[in-house]
């Protein structure tokens, strides 16, 4: 009678094939989770930033600073927060301090392109040059659509409604329907320089 023969010793993958598969079964997993967030461009970092003084492109940086809405010290309570993409969260603009009641003055000239209540905020929305659209909420105001107005004009007054606090006025604004930091507009960032970066 045979003896049984004794069992045969298991083989390993070599070491760097073992390797390469853990390598594979990790990218597999990384790309059916939907990756690494991808980091924003220079552009939108720099107009999705609160409104401390940050270097944007002159592309985006008015010429002629627009006027404060509202008398007093400039105090923002909530700065612009650039949404990741077009229906992703964020705060398409920005929340100033006013108290109800307070006036609001035109930033620029331009034509009054809407008043009136949307949900539960009037607003008024008044068209400018370059493709420029502001937004006020929430504003009571006696002016119609098609009126002109004057920068520094007085539009109407600080109301209450939406999601604006009541000691807060909502200011946003559209360059050709894209929303960007109102605080560009209002001098409140630095110009983007380029330097020289090489001698010779």
């Amino acid at each position: 009678m045979t003896p049984p023969s004794p069992p045969r010793p298991r083989s390993f993958p070599h070491p760097s094939l073992l390797r390469v598969l853990i390598a594979t079964v990790l990218a597999a997993v990384v790309l059916l989770c939907g990756g690494a967030p991808f980091p924003s461009p220079p552009a939108a970092r720099a107009l999705s930033a609160p409104h401390s003084l940050t270097p944007v492109p002159d592309e985006f940086v008015s010429d002629v600073p627009w006027r404060w809405p509202v008398e007093g010290t400039r105090r923002v309570s909530v700065a612009y927060r650039a949404p990741a993409h077009a229906y992703g969260p964020g705060h398409r603009g920005m929340d100033i301090v006013a108290s109800a009641g307070d006036a609001v003055l035109a930033p620029a000239e331009g034509v009054v392109a809407y008043q009136g209540v949307v949900v539960d905020r009037p607003l008024l929305t008044i068209r400018h040059a370059d493709g420029l659209v502001s937004t006020f909420e929430p504003v009571e105001s006696p002016l119609r659509a098609g009126d002109p107005v004057r920068r520094g004009q007085d539009i109407g007054r600080v109301a209450t409604g939406g999601h604006t606090p009541p000691d807060a006025l909502h200011i946003g604004v559209r360059r050709d329907g894209e929303y960007l930091n109102p605080m560009v507009l209002f001098g409140g960032l630095l110009r983007a320089r380029l330097l020289p970066c090489c001698d010779g």
